[in-house]
């Protein structure tokens, strides 16, 4: 039996990796564990170790990475030293992780110096900001690759990977975005006494390398949300740094009618709400990512998806009130269809299992080779 210790830190990467615990729990041949860290067990955020724990996985383990201090630094150290000790206690044959998180680089450091070996999940991509150096170095440190589509493949061939470790799945969220399992809106409504019969999404993050311009961005952001005249479900940004300062301009909506709050959702409900919302709005993967599936009309804020693969009819707009509400008061009429992305079919765990399933891949040398072009 085969051990898998998958990592996660925040709502978002779990919801491309829960399909991929689930398919393992079936599976006799594997016995998969899950790390759980960073924002899940921070209250502030709707402590969503919850949802992870109501998927009934049979090992799951919790520590607490989040410092004072915050900066990602520290959070990378504190990670580190958590994990060493779980991995030396559970001894996995393979650690997968997700993304460019700081959680996900501290997963590939502990699993490439302890001779483990590591699948990265959606490397190849291209993120922005300093997310995309702790991307690439993260594809560096690993040993295999499930990427989301050709694209990404082929960057990765670029920097030197072996074509042999790196497997095109597409990305797992799809797998749950047409699952028949998905909540019907009038549930998910009543479970989050959400009222609005129409309603938008707003997602706003920070972005690490504009920290000290997230106060005034944040200010834009709401001033445009509260002239305007739709209604808004608004979710928490991530812990990143600049996080409070979005967090600190959200006060303003409380007391307002046409807003409900939330620091998490489901993530199964998210995506019934987002399928059903009328568009929408900030910084978010999921404008870039899930919305055009769904063909929901994306107005996109700032530099965060700057560069990241989008294949939709997106408004891209400036950090500045005006822009953000010269989008608004054009965006009903903004009419975009389903977008069949490159991001996979909705088989991601199918084809993952395969993946592992195959001798070849846990024959791949732990010593990685540089290929050259």
């Amino acid at each position: 039996m085969k051990k898998i210790l998958f990592l996660t830190g925040t709502r978002a990467d779990f919801g491309k990796i829960k399909s991929l615990i689930q398919i393992l729990e079936q599976e006799s041949e594997f016995e998969p564990f899950v790390f759980v860290t960073g924002m899940h067990l921070q209250e502030q955020y709707g402590y969503t170790l919850l949802e992870i724990e109501r998927c009934g996985f049979t090992n799951i383990a919790t520590f607490q990475n989040h410092t004072h201090e915050t900066t990602m630094d520290l959070t990378l150290a504190k990670t580190i030293e958590g994990l060493s000790a779980y991995v030396k206690k559970v001894q996995p044959d393979m650690i997968v992780v997700h993304g460019d998180r700081v959680e996900t680089l501290a997963g590939a450091i502990v699993g490439s110096l302890n001779n483990i070996l590591v699948a990265h999940i959606e490397g190849g991509e291209i993120s922005g900001t300093v997310d995309e150096l702790i991307r690439h170095s993260v594809s560096k440190l690993s040993h295999i690759h499930f990427v989301s589509n050709s694209e990404a493949k082929k960057r990765l061939l670029q920097m030197g990977e072996m074509k042999s470790s790196v497997f095109v799945v597409g990305s797992p969220d799809i797998d749950i975005m047409f699952s028949d399992d998905l909540p019907d809106l009038a549930t998910s409504k009543k479970y989050y006494e959400i009222e609005f019969n129409q309603y938008a999404l707003a997602m706003f993050h920070p972005v690490t390398t504009e920290a000290a311009e997230m106060e005034f961005y944040a200010h834009n952001f709401v001033q445009a949300l509260l002239k305007d005249n739709h209604n808004y479900v608004v979710i928490f940004p991530n812990n990143d740094m600049g996080s409070q300062a979005i967090l600190n301009a959200y006060e303003s909506f409380k007391g307002n009618s046409r807003f409900r709050v939330f620091p998490s959702l489901r993530f199964e409900y998210f995506l019934t709400l987002l399928k059903n919302s009328q568009f929408i709005i900030g910084n978010s993967s999921a404008g870039i990512r899930e919305a055009p599936y769904y063909g929901i009309p994306i107005i996109n804020i700032g530099t965060r998806q700057q560069n990241r693969a989008v294949h939709a009819d997106i408004l891209n707009v400036g950090y500045d009130q005006k822009s953000i509400s010269n989008a608004l008061a054009i965006i009903n009429e903004h009419q975009v269809t389903p977008t069949l992305s490159d991001f996979g079919t909705g088989n991601s765990a199918q084809l993952f299992l395969e993946s592992l399933k195959s001798v070849d891949i846990w024959q791949l040398n732990h010593q990685k080779q540089f290929r050259d072009i």
